[in-house]
């Protein structure tokens, strides 16, 4: 896996695809025969009955999502969503940095966001010039928090040495509680008695038709992808793009270069965070419209996003396009089909699994190869 090119990386993910297929409809199929069930669908002589249908539940699972427009613009916010979290963890990992926080900073940048623009939407107009006004300082109050948080177990790891998979661990914890504190004592609805929520952001600055006709949410799509270009063009053609990923290789060879490996440590856990309290920020103004304490698990999501993509910011378009896919395709299953959401889970968990896992095993096989020969090629790849 560390030596296969990038249309071998392709294949084997194809093939791992299919195969996920093949024994998720075993399972599908064995779990009907031993479900109680009125209506059996499949019937097998010397078998017998089986409840589920595993090409049905396929249907649903992977076409389910594009059968409407409302569905289809569902699929596309979670894929927006995704897609942001996953860069964030892809960027920590191309600096040989391994942050399993990217849920706290996205909790951090959702409630930065969902305080700052009900507060400062009295002084704008409650119009287009408005969310022009409103949408900006929203995302940029999510990607500030987000990157600060992120910096946290950054410092950390350059000046005491802490392992910034343990720090950040502990920082997901730290951020549900500190947000669930800072909303509840100082930024609650006023409107609401009993749920801990911040005031809801107006409809003219949420990212949705009121700001572009259409119900898909385009602008938070357009800025995700304007951000995988950039994070392309910042690690293949800028000096610091450079530094962060040779650091990320070969350490020992980033400080013989001069690089300031404490600064860049710091610098690439801040925009990690970075990305994922936009990720935040962009899941408050087009989502839920407010801050609440139960976050879905973006962030965690996001590092499979990563792994899945090979770190590689391009490659992170089409895992979360995957992932979002299988995330409405679940909910169309549980609206359309009589099958257990336990089960369709552990389909999803499976095309996950295998998908994912060859990507995990040539990243940490190329991990513990690096003291081989190993080289930055100029397209930000690896060469073994």
């Amino acid at each position: 896996m560390t030596t296969a090119s990038n249309l071998e990386r392709i294949a084997i993910s194809i093939a791992a695809l299919v195969a996920s297929i093949l024994v998720g409809g075993v399972v599908v199929l064995v779990a009907g025969f031993v479900a109680q069930c009125s209506q059996p669908v499949l019937f097998f002589p010397g078998v017998g009955y089986s409840c589920y249908n595993p090409v049905s539940v396929y249907v649903e699972l992977f076409l389910g999502p594009f059968s409407g427009p409302g569905v289809f613009g569902e699929t596309l916010q979670q894929t927006t969503i995704l897609l942001l979290t996953g860069l964030s963890v892809a960027i920590a990992f191309r600096a040989g940095l391994f942050n399993i926080g990217t849920q706290g900073q996205f909790v951090m940048g959702s409630m930065a966001t969902a305080i700052v623009v009900p507060l400062l939407a009295p002084a704008v107009p409650a119009n287009a010039v408005g969310a022009l006004i409103l949408i900006p300082l929203g995302l940029l109050a999510g990607a500030l928090v987000g990157g600060l948080y992120g910096a946290i177990p950054g410092a950390l790891k350059a000046y005491a040495e802490a392992n910034e998979v343990i720090t950040t661990i502990m920082l997901n914890f730290i951020a549900t509680f500190l947000a669930l504190l800072i909303v509840s004592t100082w930024f609650k609805d006023p409107n609401s008695t009993n749920n801990t929520q911040t005031a809801k952001v107006p409809d003219f600055a949420m990212l949705d038709s009121s700001v572009l006709p259409g119900d898909f949410s385009f602008i938070a799509l357009a800025l995700a992808l304007t951000l995988v270009a950039t994070i392309s063009w910042l690690l293949v053609k800028t000096a610091f793009g450079y530094d962060l990923r040779i650091s990320g290789i070969q350490e020992g060879a980033a400080a013989y270069s001069g690089v300031n490996a404490k600064k860049m440590t710091v610098l690439s856990m801040a925009l990690s965070g970075a990305l994922g309290g936009i990720a935040g920020a962009v899941y408050i103004l087009m989502v839920t419209g407010r801050w609440l304490p139960t976050a879905p698990a973006f962030g965690f999501d996001g590092i499979t996003v990563s792994i899945l993509a090979g770190n590689n910011p391009v490659g992170a378009i089409f895992a979360a396009f995957l992932f979002g896919i299988l995330k409405v395709g679940r909910i169309a299953i549980d609206f359309n089909l009589d099958v257990p959401s336990q089960l369709v889970g552990v389909l999803r968990g499976l095309i996950i699994l295998f998908v994912a896992m060859p990507e995990f095993f040539r990243m940490f096989g190329t991990r513990f190869n690096v003291g081989s020969d190993m080289a930055v090629t100029t397209d930000g790849g690896e060469d073994t």
